[in-house]
């Protein structure tokens, strides 16, 4: 996951997506972009993380998502299971804080695409046979 700080410019190709946007209806658009912003006007807004799972596993997006606006410490590990790769923090997070929450789960009852992909891609060990 990149921190990038509040006086880090983005990429000038990044698309500037607001929560309401449809990103389904982006589809060819999306080609031009390197950096796809999603933004998060409250804590307890979560669309931009439907957007990102959308743009991640439908549209096959392979590009930068990242997250702004009310980002906090603690929605990380879900903002990286939902595929973002950068995040700018609220002002008032600590840094040493959204490291250490990265950590905090290793493992997860349901899985997202790219956890299905790699399970069908493994090779099946039948029941009760010897691994």
């Amino acid at each position: 996951m990149n921190f990038i700080s509040p006086e880090q410019a983005l990429p000038a190709d990044t698309l500037v997506l607001d929560n309401t946007a449809d990103v389904l209806a982006l589809g060819p658009a999306l080609a031009g972009h390197g950096t796809v912003q999603l933004q998060f006007p409250k804590w307890t807004d979560g669309r931009a993380y439907s957007q990102a799972v959308l743009l991640r596993g439908r549209l096959r997006y392979s590009g930068e998502l990242i997250a702004t606006g009310e980002v906090l410490a603690d929605m990380l590990p879900l903002l990286r299971r939902c595929g973002f790769t950068g995040v700018r923090l609220r002002a008032d997070q600590k840094l040493e804080a959204a490291q250490r929450a990265l950590g905090y789960f290793d493992t997860h009852y349901q899985t997202v695409p790219a956890e299905r992909a790699a399970q069908l891609a493994a090779p099946a060990v039948a029941q009760g046979a010897a691994p």
